[in-house]
Order: C-alpha cells, then structure tokens, then sequence
C-alpha cells in the first residue's frame, strides 16, 4: 500500500454508483480492481439510493465499529435511509447508498443558500434535478460527519460529473478538512454545442458559455461544472480535447488528464480469439441469412460484418458520415467489381414500438427450415446406416428415396413458403418516429436500400442488442467478437469506450482525431496494422473531404485478405493492454496527490 493509501480515506462519488446510467457506471466499476488493490479497505463508494437492482449484488455489513461504519451510523442517527455494504462485483469496494428524499422538506433552503452564495439558478419541475440536490446536500451532511472521525487522517473526496459535484462547494464554504476532486466526463455545455453547431471546433475560443447555456435552457447544470471545476483542489477531465473545451466553456484548464481505460480481464479470450470470433460469427450469419435470403442469397464465405453503435447522437457520433462513406463504398466495391458484401449494423437505442412481425417471422421460418432439415438428416442417418449394414452393394443409395413421404412434402412447403420477393428491409423495428429519424432518413438518402446489386447492405437495430434479443441469441459483447470492424468517425466524443471495447476483444476500429482515445492512440505513433485503431482526421476538414478519407480506408480494410486480417485480430490483445486499469490508475493518483498538495 502506497504512504498515500496508508494515511488517506478514499470516497469516490457518482449518481452512477449503485445505478448504472451510461458511460462513467463503466468508468467506475472497470476501475474497481486497480484502485481497491491500492486503497483496499480504507476506500468506499457513494451514490443515490434510487435502484432497488442493487440488491442483487450487494451484500449488507452490520458492524459499524471502523472508520466507514460510524460515519454510516452517523448518518442513520441524522435520520437517512443508509444502504452500507459490498458491492459484489470485481474488487469487492465498500458502497453507501443514501436515500435523496429524506432530506426533501429542507430542498427549496438548500437551493437558496446555493442561489445566494454562488448565484446558481433556480431550476423548477425538474424531479431529477431536485433529486441530485436532495442527494448533495445529504453528502454535505455526511462529509460533516467524515470530517469528526478522519483524526489525523487524510480524506479525499472524488465527484464525476455535475451530479454527483455539488457537495465540493458545501466542503469548501465549510472549510472542511477534506481535499476535494471533480472529474467531467464532457461538458454538458460542449455536447449541446457540437450537436447544434457544425464549427464547434473552430468557434470554441469564442464563444460565451453564459449566453449558450441559457439557450440550451441548461444553466443551472452549466453553473455546477463550473463552479465545481473552480472550487476543487484538483479538476480532471478524460483527454485533451475535453481540457481544451472546459479552459474554453468552463474558464478552468484540468489539472489532471485521466484518461479512461478497461479491466482487460473481463475480455481475456486467453489467445482463442479467433476460435470465439467465428463462434459468433455464425450466429451473426445465421440472422443474416434470415433477414436476406428470402429475398436473395450471397456468399457467407465471403461476407465481412461491419457495425457502428454508440447514443443516438446523428453527427457526434458520425453517423451521418458513416451512411455516406458506406454509399461511396458500395459504389467503390461495384466499380472494381469486388468478390465481397459488406452488412453494416447500426446499433443504437431510440423509440420504437416492437420488432417488425415480418423480421421476427423471417426468423422463425429459418428455425422452422433447420429444423426440418435436421429431422430429415437424422432420418438419413438412420435409414442410411441400416442400408449400409444390410446391403451387399457399395454404391452410394439415392438419399431421396430415404426420406419419407411426409418429410419431402414439408421440406418443399416450408422452402416455398420462405420465399420473398420483397427487397430485405433496412431497419429491424417498428419506430415511433419513423418519419424524422436521422438514421433512416441518411439510409434513404444515400440509396442504401438493400438492393440484391448493393455491395453494402444495411441493418438498422434502433435497440441494444442483449442475449435475450430474439434476433442475435447473443449480448453485445459477443456480437462485438463476431463482427469485423468498428466504425465510430465521432464527431464529439470525450473519449470513447466503443472502439477500445472493440479492440480489447479483438476488433479492430475505426474512431476519429476528435475523440479522446482516438487522439490518445494517434499520439502513440503505432500505426494501423500494429494497433487495429485508425483515426480519421476530422479536425479542420468539411464533411466531403472526411467521406472521402473514411470510404478509402474501408476500401482498403475489404482489400485485405483473410490472414492479413486474423493477424492483425491476434495483435490486437496486446494493444489493448496499453488501456488496462492497471497501467492507467496511476493519472487518478496523480490527481489525488495533487489534491493532497493543494490549499
């Protein structure tokens, strides 16, 4: 145990702890291993008692004799509904979880006192936002509690993010003896922009951040960040591109770059990464030839799966020009004549009503096809093996006759009934809005429709793919291994787990020179074919020139051969390990010692 660790308390606060939301819930709980092996018991997390799913993984601790325990006492004392104990995932931290509510007939004080001391805007009917505040000013109560047991002990308190950071300005008014850390994973401000503004990048130094945030009707959460960036002994942010927005929006450059990584160990494949990506594969193939062979076949063998996926943000994420590099690809692939096809899958989450009854149906009647065909095969077998045992003759019999009557009529019903003379469909549910969505609308406006003389077919799954999805028979992760390649030409994004998930698991990516870990990669000088990461370049470019860059590279990746391929797939483990938890812990400990250090 570091001197730090031996003479610190360690508390890590997040409306993700216990409540898993998005991307830092990933954050925290892959860091887990690392920072517990350094802190072990003298650290614990904090969240909202608002997820009765907890309950699964968590196991209650009734002594409250040490450090953790009487400051929970402390807090039930004060009248807080207190959820103390394990959470039983990987690295086994301490967790508190307090009811927001207990605190609710004290909610329009507490925003007072925030509105005359730091002039944060009264924010009405919004349950979410009260709840964060009713949750922030039970922490000011418990770090009151912290600070009469630490005794000589140090105590650092880590924030994410604007909701769980409001406790930072209490400790400070207070001048509690307590070192405070707050970490944004992207400024709410800067996401609202770059979707909004297709110069982001170029109008960043000048624009008023007061003037936007009231535009966007997000003051209140604006004045948090940077209130909190500007009060904590040590602010941090996940890359570069993050620090230059919150020196720009925030007026606070980061003191700590933290950059976000994996716990690897979850996606060790143990060196048989090739053996589980064809696994997968075959069921991504078997989907696959539900949703196309009714209406046309191809070559499985010769057939790549490309995805992209990530929140349905149109452009941060680059969708937009991820459909339009697709367009220019399939008419590359056309034009050389390329013995290939290409299924894309763009996977994301917004409304929809239900699978489409005709996908599910396609599904069904290929079950009901495997289905007979094994009966049918086993009833071969069968008669085949007693033929061969009675017969005195070598020859081969005539299979046909060896299947009853029966079977060869529902083997031929089943066939015709299969058939479709419709085109596949480009889009697997039935949407809300199917009118003004961006993803289908791009679709259509490119002509990517599925056409039996398209190199490049689409799929568009509007939901996150899980094992109990009927279409996939898988999670995402495994789908993940089954595909090809990533493609995330993110337009915004602070860093970006999905390409680093997709090489971690043996896939290589497509990210971008304005994403975090794209930016991280490219500064690491390694190029493609050792890294499996290609950043294209965004920065500075039009949307044109960007199409261009992105449908060459993906003509160069369907150019590869096979074993090109699978070598560059068995590189790809040891790359990932660059991002392990175990090799990146050490920026959080920067900025904890930094904190120590500061006044």
């Amino acid at each position: 145990m570091s001197t730090l660790a031996k003479n610190s308390y360690l508390f890590e606060a997040s409306w993700e702890v216990g409540n898993q939301l998005g991307g830092i819930y990933t954050v925290i709980r892959s860091k887990l291993p690392s920072i517990t092996k350094i802190f072990g018991d003298r650290y614990c997390l904090l969240g909202p008692l608002v997820n009765d799913s907890i309950n699964a993984e968590f196991e209650e601790i009734d002594d409250t004799s040490d450090f953790f325990g009487k400051v929970v006492k402390g807090c039930r004392d004060l009248g807080f509904e207190v959820k103390y104990g394990i959470w039983l995932v990987t690295g086994r931290p301490r967790i508190l979880l307090i009811n927001p509510v207990a605190v609710y007939n004290r909610l329009d004080v507490y925003k007072k006192n925030l509105h005359q001391n730091y002039g944060l805007e009264w924010r009405e009917n919004d349950e979410l936002y009260d709840q964060v505040l009713m949750w922030s000013d039970t922490l000011r109560s418990l770090f009151r509690i912290v600070n009469q047991l630490k005794g000589k002990n140090s105590v650092i308190a880590h924030f994410h993010e604007w909701m769980a950071s409001v406790p930072i300005l209490d400790i400070r008014k207070e001048n509690l003896d307590i070192k405070t850390v707050f970490t944004t994973h992207a400024t709410m401000l800067g996401r609202y922009l770059a979707m909004n503004d297709p110069e982001f990048y170029q109008k960043l130094p000048y624009y008023n951040p007061e003037e936007h945030a009231r535009r966007f009707g997000i003051t209140s959460m604006f004045q948090i960040e940077k209130l909190c960036a500007q009060h904590a002994h040590a602010f941090t942010t996940v890359s570069e591109l993050t620090a230059n927005e919150c020196q720009y929006l925030l007026s606070k450059k980061p003191d700590v770059i933290t950059p976000n990584g994996l716990n690897l160990a979850r996606f060790s494949a143990n060196h048989e990464i090739q053996v589980r990506h064809e696994n997968y594969k075959k069921k991504i193939q078997t989907f696959v030839m539900a949703h196309f062979f009714p209406s046309y076949t191809f070559d499985l063998s010769k057939t790549l799966f490309f995805f992209t996926s990530g929140r349905y943000e149109y452009k941060n994420k680059g969708f937009d020009v991820t459909i339009e590099a697709l367009k220019v690809l399939n008419r590359m692939m056309i034009e050389a004549n390329v013995d290939l096809t290409i299924v894309t899958f763009f996977i994301t989450k917004t409304q929809a009503w239900n699978i489409l009854p005709d996908v599910l149906e396609q599904k069904a009647k290929l079950d009901e096809i495997r289905n007979t065909c094994s009966a049918i095969e086993q009833q071969i077998a069968e008669k085949l093996f007693f033929k061969a045992a009675s017969s005195h003759d070598h020859n081969l019999p005539d299979l046909n006759e060896l299947v009853d009557e029966y079977w060869r009529l529902r083997y031929r019903r089943t066939i015709l009934n299969w058939k479709s003379n419709k085109w596949p469909v480009i889009v697997t549910h039935n949407l809300v809005n199917d009118v003004d969505d961006h993803i289908l609308n791009g679709l259509r406006h490119s002509q990517l429709f599925n056409s039996p003389f398209d190199k490049v077919k689409v799929v568009y799954h509007p939901d996150f793919i899980v094992s109990t999805n009927p279409l996939f028979s898988m999670d995402y992760g495994q789908f993940v291994r089954g595909c090809h390649l990533g493609i995330f030409p993110s337009y915004y994004e602070p860093w970006g787990y999905t390409p680093l998930e997709c090489i971690a698991r043996g896939v290589p990516a497509v990210t971008s020179d304005l994403s975090g870990f794209g930016r991280y990669v490219m500064n690491m000088e390694e190029d493609f074919y050792n890294s499996g990461v290609y950043a294209i370049k965004r920065l500075g470019k039009n949307n044109q020139q960007i199409v261009s860059d992105l449908s060459k590279f993906l003509f160069q990746f369907v150019k590869m051969s096979q074993r090109q391929r699978m070598i560059m797939r068995n590189k790809l483990e040891d790359f990932s390990e660059h991002f392990d938890w175990s090799n990146l812990v050490k920026f959080y400990i920067e900025a904890y010692e930094f904190a120590i250090q500061s006044q």
